[in-house]
């Protein structure tokens, strides 16, 4: 008994002699490393924000280098001009495109959660909708916009609803697959044990498929964005892709672009919000990736 209460007495001054025992080359190795994490850590920061002005400074080099026409492709020094020259009408036209895209959006993710659970949760429904939903999503979107038109009138409802069609299919899609793929042997255990089906959905099927269902999120909200400029421009008195048109009917391309540009700069913030909450909802999923730190004993 004496033996065995000295034993882990014994062990805690041997781990804790594994520092004081590592050589100076591999101290130096570890903090080589370190400070190599600390630059990759703030490059990885940086090279976004690196690569588009990288970007922009190739494209107005070469705008001026090869003497390209302003109605062929304007730099970005004439787009620039432009947004400030019209930056009360993009503001106004672009919260009209965003708001129409959050509600789309939303809509399409309420009924898609809710789809792809069902889906997911049933082998009858799955081969039952599963080919009326691949051809939904099939018809191309903007052969749909008159449809709605004649239905809604022209105005925001098409808008809307075309966002909540194009980013509609992906969450149906992601969600159904992480719920059907839990493991049929989970199954049979959590059956065994009492479990009901509604509670494998609810504390197994539901918690595996949240990082399908963000990775699908993040590809819903960009193309949500395409729903609702494709809607503007056929059927719509506001928005960005209204904007364009009236833009591109002037021969005013800079203007044309910058509605690109805005459009694009609100896809990426949503983007940056969708990765934001995916992070602090699902961040298990991801720790392999997230833990690869260095940890310098005495620092």
């Amino acid at each position: 008994m004496a033996s065995d209460a000295v034993l882990p007495a014994a062990a805690a001054p041997a781990a804790a002699s594994n520092d004081a025992t590592m050589s100076p080359e591999a101290m130096r190795r570890l903090q080589a490393m370190a400070v190599a994490q600390r630059r990759r850590r703030r490059l990885q920061a940086w090279l976004p924000w690196l690569v588009i002005v990288g970007m922009f400074v190739v494209w107005e080099i070469g705008v001026h280098a090869f003497n390209v026409q302003q109605f062929v492709l304007p730099a970005p020094s004439a787009i620039a001009e432009s947004m400030v020259k019209w930056w009360v009408p993009l503001l106004d036209n672009s919260w009209q495109t965003l708001m129409t895209t959050l509600v789309g959006f939303f809509l399409a993710v309420v009924f898609g959660l809710l789809l792809g659970v069902a889906i997911g949760s049933s082998t009858l429904l799955y081969h039952g909708l599963y080919p009326l939903l691949i051809g939904f999503n099939s018809v191309p979107k903007v052969a749909v916009v008159p449809i709605l038109v004649i239905w809604f009138g022209i105005g925001t409802v098409p808008a809307i609803i075309t966002a909540f069609m194009i980013s509609f299919f992906p969450i149906v899609v992601n969600v159904a697959t992480g719920i059907a793929t839990v493991e049929p042997e989970l199954r049979d255990v959590l059956r065994a044990l009492g479990a009901r089906p509604s509670d494998i959905i609810r504390k197994v099927g539901l918690p595996r498929a949240m990082p399908y269902f963000f990775a699908s999120l993040k590809i819903a909200i960009t193309v949500a964005f395409v729903g609702s400029i494709i809607a503007e421009t056929v059927a719509a008195n506001k928005g960005i892709g209204h904007l364009m048109i009236l833009a591109s009917s002037r021969f005013d391309v800079p203007l044309v672009f910058a509605g690109l540009i805005v459009t694009a700069v609100m896809g990426v913030a949503m983007y940056v919000a969708a990765v934001a909450i995916e992070n602090r909802t699902t961040g298990w999923a991801m720790r392999g990736q997230n833990d690869q730190q260095v940890t310098v004993p005495g620092v």
